[in-house]
């Protein structure tokens, strides 16, 4: 009679904490992806001793990984010197998988992974033309100094959605000289484009450009040298554009304006070879789009189109033919029994 009693009250207590705790649902698990070869230097890196090339990226657990993957692949099989590249991920979260998940992969990469708290700039954020523009992650570009060790001086930031297609050090490279940001720039671009006209009717936020040479650059590649923002307090400087956003809506296009804001005009000018962007399309309806005239070092699927969504769902573009071969995604249907 006893052990009915507290069996009874067990089974209460139990179903009582079924209500009251929160319910959470398995993760789907990360994409699985085929080994790289692996890259060693050749000869001619015996001979000197070259600098380390320090990288960062991020890695999404969902959708871009498989860029992210494709993106390291193509910097490797490019590079001179592919055993003097660092590579620095960020991550939000699942990093054990992730770093699995890269050593699998790239069993020889150098490589470190870093923990971005969203916190940071959750409350920050609003909404903008585009849902992916609003994660978290996509901030974490604002804290690499930060997030990064003293030590790394400098830093080529790449976005998920592009690949090499040249030897990165020469874009490791370039001469800053006193700026602390070097990337592509587009002095033809109209910046009314990129800022609503509740910014340009405040004779405050307008006058940020006075004076200033602005021109247009893509975030998603840039080389910056550490040590100056981080004595410049440049996150300082984001963060408080971003507080002027969230309260008076100046602008709809995520966290480049910001960096417009602080950087415009004083930017290291990169050869446009290293950022061929825009091949994902704009921003709603991410139509195919053609090469930029020039060469090209980087193609840059910026934009809403993304080539290995395009490739799975059978409507590529004829550009994502280029993307096509450093996808190392490995197909189930490919490797299965059957």
């Amino acid at each position: 009679m006893i052990l009915k009693k507290n069996l009874s009250s067990l089974f209460l207590v139990f179903s009582v904490l079924l209500i009251i705790l929160p319910k959470t649902t398995p993760l789907d698990p990360l994409p699985s992806f085929r080994e790289a070869p692996a890259f060693r230097n050749g000869r001619e890196c015996l001979k000197t001793t070259p600098p380390l090339i320090h990288i960062a990226m991020t890695l999404d657990s969902s959708t871009y990984l498989r860029g992210s993957v494709a993106a390291v692949f193509s910097v490797l099989q490019h590079a001179s010197c592919p055993e003097n590249i660092v590579f620095h991920f960020i991550a939000t979260h699942r990093r054990a998988e992730l770093r699995r998940t890269i050593t699998v992969t790239f069993p020889y990469l150098t490589f470190h992974l870093y923990h971005f708290d969203s916190n940071l700039v959750k409350g920050k954020i609003s909404s903008s033309i585009r849902r992916a523009l609003d994660q978290p992650l996509n901030y974490a570009r604002f804290y690499l100094a930060d997030l990064l060790p003293a030590s790394v001086r400098r830093i080529i930031y790449f976005d998920s959605d592009l690949i090499v297609v040249d030897d990165v050090a020469k874009l490791w490279n370039i001469d800053l000289g006193a700026h602390v940001l070097g990337a592509p720039e587009h002095c033809h671009a109209n910046f009314t484009n990129y800022f609503n006209p509740r910014f340009w009717s405040n004779e405050g936020y307008a006058a940020s450009f006075k004076e200033r040479r602005a021109c247009y650059f893509n975030t998603g590649v840039m080389v910056i040298d550490l040590v100056r923002w981080r004595e410049g307090k440049y996150r300082e400087k984001l963060e408080y554009w971003m507080r002027v956003q969230k309260k008076f809506r100046i602008y709809e296009l995520g966290s480049l304006p910001p960096f417009l804001l602080v950087f415009a005009g004083n930017v290291r000018g990169v050869e446009h070879r290293w950022n061929q962007h825009g091949l994902g399309g704009d921003n709603v309806k991410g139509l195919c789009r053609d090469l930029h005239p020039g060469p090209a070092s980087l193609l840059h699927w910026s934009g809403k189109g993304k080539p290995w969504l395009r490739i799975d769902s059978k409507r590529p573009c004829p550009l994502d033919s280029l993307w096509a071969p450093y996808d190392l995604y490995r197909h189930s249907l490919l490797f299965s029994d059957s």
